[in-house]
């Protein structure tokens, strides 16, 4: 109706009419003005896409592994994990930081935390997918501990925290089957589907979990300085007394933890809530204000008295805790890889979107190049983490002394590298990656812990060196390993004469060199012998030979051929 009287009113007064069109110029000048405001040439959400059909390596290593049965469950996992409602779980549970309550509102001492709800989806997508310890189950499928890893794997890519008590829930079991009547116990709850939270006693939930409580303020790493003290009692428990430094998600219904016992150093059980339905005397003292991992709770305990039931040997603790570390190192590679991989989706799909200087970033040959290595290394990573979760599958002589020194050796590499692989990536976003509505940031900070947690640099290194002297068979079944690759590369057959020469005469001094050469040298031979040409081209063209070494990304000379195959296979499509 308003045109229609304007349409009268110019009809009717010219000089009217001369005015509202002046007018109108004035109010487009201002318009243009203001046009700042427009947003172009931004990227979209990444909500809703899917992170298998960008990273074929997965499904490729089901199939190798004997787990493609479990491929139709892995893509419901992935579905979750690239949808909007699970991005922004991720985003909240890391926002609101869990709180400590240690007392009510009447001064009763209750030593619980609260979780923002985020953090309880997370953790049920989780168990209902069986990512804690649904592989240790007497019916479990074939090549179950591959299907959990790329369950594993995909979870941690959405968010990282609620990650790790189920890591530890998964890498309790075996630790509990020392004792048998503790396993028979406890470990059906472990091995459930049913995300059961709250403080009650173990064998009236539906399903439970554990964390670990293994180092002290003046130890650290140095598990064996420990000062707490289990003394016997005449039911068969140990009455524990001490501080335990890192207590990692204490709000699990039980802990596995260290204490000096009269035979000496020994493993033990601890659930929350005894038997008789008491609270055991476990005392949180404080959460940690941690650089990264905000979502989970980690905090320093007391046991003022606390009940415990003895695993293993008396003075045999570090033996009986060692096959927990050595499941939750596996799973340090899984989150690693996975963190890099998410990375990478953020930084690939942001050049596939993203124009500067004239050109879209992913048409642009140096951009291609960075991304290509960043791509070629992930893989590389991805493939290597799920050959050893197939080892622990197979469990024969070969595959576990191949674990002995492949898990620390990978652990070294993997995780160390994974700061350097998100800090390019985020890159990649420049300014946009800085700021922490675009996720980076959380994945940057985030990317240390797995280097630290479970034995740091070297420690992984050392322990290397350890595995070599206790069983020579290790060495040689990863040799083995990377021969399989043998003939197919010039520049990779003398990084595996390079390794040779390294596992011959080993030296403490040369521990970390020790270690990044033979993880490297699993590397190109999973992927000569796994990955598309295109893929070990890129990696091999990085790490062997005598253009390679450790330079920045994007540094390579693998061919434009190789490189466009490359973000072909790994670029997300929404």
């Amino acid at each position: 109706m308003t045109d229609l009287l304007d349409h009268r009113d110019a009809a009717t007064n010219p000089e009217r009419a001369s005015e509202r069109v002046a007018a109108d110029t004035v109010v487009q000048a201002a318009g243009d003005r203001f046009r700042t405001h427009q947003v172009a040439n931004q990227v979209p959400p990444l909500d809703g896409y899917d992170p298998l059909a960008c990273d074929p390596a997965v499904a490729d290593a089901l199939r190798g592994e004997g787990a493609e049965y479990a491929l139709p469950r892995i893509r419901e996992v992935a579905q979750v994990v690239g949808s909007a409602e699970g991005r922004e779980h991720a985003r909240l549970a890391n926002e609101h930081k869990p709180e400590l309550r240690t007392h009510d509102r009447y001064g009763n001492r209750i030593d619980e935390v609260e979780f923002h709800p985020s953090w309880h989806w997370l953790m049920d997508v989780s168990v209902r997918a069986g990512n804690t310890a649904a592989p240790w189950a007497p019916d479990a499928e074939p090549a179950a501990h591959v299907a959990r890893a790329a369950s594993f794997y995909l979870m941690s890519q959405l968010e990282q925290g609620h990650c790790c008590p189920i890591t530890m829930t998964y890498a309790a079991v075996p630790v509990l089957r020392h004792d048998p009547e503790i396993a028979a116990r406890y470990e059906a709850g472990l091995r459930s589907r049913v995300y059961d939270p709250g403080l009650v006693e173990p064998s009236g939930k539906a399903g439970l979990l554990a964390g670990m409580s293994m180092t002290e303020k003046q130890g650290g790493s140095d598990v064996r300085s420990g000062t707490t003290v289990a003394t016997p009692s005449s039911d068969g428990t140990y009455t524990l007394v001490g501080h335990k430094w890192f207590t990692s998600a204490p709000m699990n219904d039980m802990f596995l933890t260290l204490a000096q016992a009269p035979g000496g150093l020994t493993c033990f059980l601890l659930p929350r809530v005894l038997p008789d339905g008491t609270r055991n005397p476990i005392r949180l003292q404080r959460l940690k204000d941690k650089l990264g991992n905000r979502s989970n709770a980690s905090a320093e305990i007391e046991y003022q008295d606390a009940v415990g039931w003895r695993l293993g040997e008396e003075g045999r603790g570090v033996r009986t805790i060692i096959d927990m570390v050595s499941v939750t190192r596996l799973d340090c590679v899984l989150g690693s890889a996975s963190l890099m991989r998410i990375a990478l989706s953020e930084a690939a799909h942001h050049v596939a979107h993203r124009s500067a200087f004239g050109a879209r970033l992913a048409d642009q040959p140096l951009m291609r190049s960075v991304v290509a290595e960043l791509a070629a290394e992930t893989e590389a990573s991805t493939r290597l983490a799920l050959r050893l979760a197939g080892a622990f599958d197979r469990g024969s002589e070969q595959e576990a002394a191949l674990l002995r020194l492949a898990l620390p050796v990978t652990k070294y590499l993997v995780c160390k590298r994974t700061s350097a692989v998100v800090a390019e990536a985020s890159e990649c976003l420049g300014g946009n990656g800085y700021v922490e509505e675009s996720m980076m940031p959380r994945l940057y900070r985030e990317a240390p812990l797995n280097s630290i947690w479970e034995g740091s640099g070297n420690v992984n290194a050392l322990d290397s060196l350890r595995a070599m002297a206790r069983s020579p068979e290790s060495a040689e079944a990863l040799l083995a390993e990377v021969d399989l690759a043998a003939g197919e590369s010039a520049a990779f057959d003398a990084g595996v004469r390079a390794l040779r020469a390294e596992l011959a005469t080993p030296d403490e001094r040369r521990a970390r060199r020790l270690a990044e050469l033979a993880a490297t040298c699993l590397q190109g031979s999973v992927l000569i012998r796994q990955a598309p040409a295109e893929v070990a081209e890129v990696f091999l063209a990085s790490r062997f030979g005598e253009d390679s070494g450790w330079r920045t990304a994007g540094t390579h000379t693998a061919s434009d051929t190789a490189t466009a195959a490359v973000l072909a296979r790994i670029t997300p499509t929404v």
